[in-house]
């Protein structure tokens, strides 16, 4: 089975950008790709202009990663971490130093800097993770899950440092995430894949609007053929599916929609217990362009292409 298969992407120097799939659709191998840690089989992929064949020693240097698994020691205090991470990227001492009081006071860590990663709560460990991805300064970081199984303040704290990070150093970020709500506050433009393929790229808002008016939710206690096919002849009706006995419409007009569906009900004798109306979010947009949701499983081993730049700040 192919995991990236065809993907073309353009992404602009200093654009939060953000991938999302299902499990197995070949985000984490996209990823692996432009990082230089796994070789396509075909196709071509560069990141700020290095060939990432080709290039390697340029592009790992010009990229910072924070993984999805904690990759920490947690033996290491956090100042000992950093340096460690320093060494590797051939730092001098006084660089080193003077990146690690850097990177520890924007992620707020300083206090704890000579205390043992293990002491650290689960938000402190992400916390200081980005700050090590940031140690020999990339110009793209790659944050793959970086908020998976923290809590919903320490999300949103990790948010912040994001958002910072991107504004104030023009630095091109390549976000994965399986919360939507993250994705959609985070990210310029969002590319969607499934089983390898991109089936949609678009900024939150332009993928949302894909899905063509408001979303209501209706309760009727028996299917009834009439009142369905009634419903089909508005032209406010852009998709409708029975789940049970939860009639699931998109329309474009909700608040007028109601009171005319409830009007044809009455008239074919069908019994509509409730009804809820809200605007679609990207959970929907996901869930009607991959037929899954975000965490349905799924497996995929080769690796193909990608080609992907930063050259050209897109905001």
């Amino acid at each position: 089975m192919t995991a990236i298969d065809n993907v073309e992407l353009e992404i602009g120097e200093g654009e939060l950008f953000g991938l999302l799939g299902p499990n197995g659709a070949g985000k984490t191998t996209l990823i692996s790709i432009l990082a230089t840690i796994v070789q396509p089989t075909s196709g071509s992929a560069s990141v700020c202009g290095f060939h990432v064949q080709r290039d390697q020693d340029k592009v790992r240097r010009s990229i910072g990663i924070v993984f999805q698994d904690p990759t920490l020691d947690d033996e290491l205090t956090g100042r000992e971490n950093l340096d460690f991470h320093g060494r590797l990227y051939g730092l001098d001492a006084a660089t080193r130093s003077a990146r690690i009081d850097d990177v520890l006071n924007l992620v707020e860590l300083h206090d704890r800097r000579d205390d043992l990663v293990k002491t650290y709560s689960g938000g402190m460990r992400r916390r200081l993770e980005i700050a090590r991805g940031l140690m020999h300064r990339p110009r793209v970081l790659f944050l793959d899950e970086p908020t998976l199984g923290l809590d919903p303040q320490t999300r949103r704290k990790i948010w912040t440092y994001i958002r910072d990070l991107n504004d104030a150093h023009n630095m091109t970020m390549i976000l994965t995430t399986h919360y939507m709500d993250e994705a959609d506050s985070l990210c310029s433009r969002i590319a969607i894949i499934d089983h390898g393929k991109l089936v949609a790229l678009d900024t939150p808002s332009g993928l949302k609007e894909r899905l063509g008016g408001d979303l209501l939710e209706l309760e009727i206690a028996a299917t009834d053929d009439a009142f369905l096919d009634c419903l089909r002849e508005s032209d406010d009706l852009t998709d409708m599916h029975l789940d049970d006995h939860t009639l699931v419409l998109t329309v474009k007009k909700g608040e007028a929609f109601i009171p005319w569906a409830f009007e044809q009900a009455r008239a074919k004798n069908v019994e509509i217990s409730s009804v809820s109306m809200r605007k679609p979010d990207l959970e929907d947009v996901f869930i009607k362009l991959t037929g899954r949701t975000i965490r349905d499983e799924g497996v995929a081993d080769s690796r193909e292409l990608v080609r992907i730049y930063t050259a050209g700040r897109r905001r």
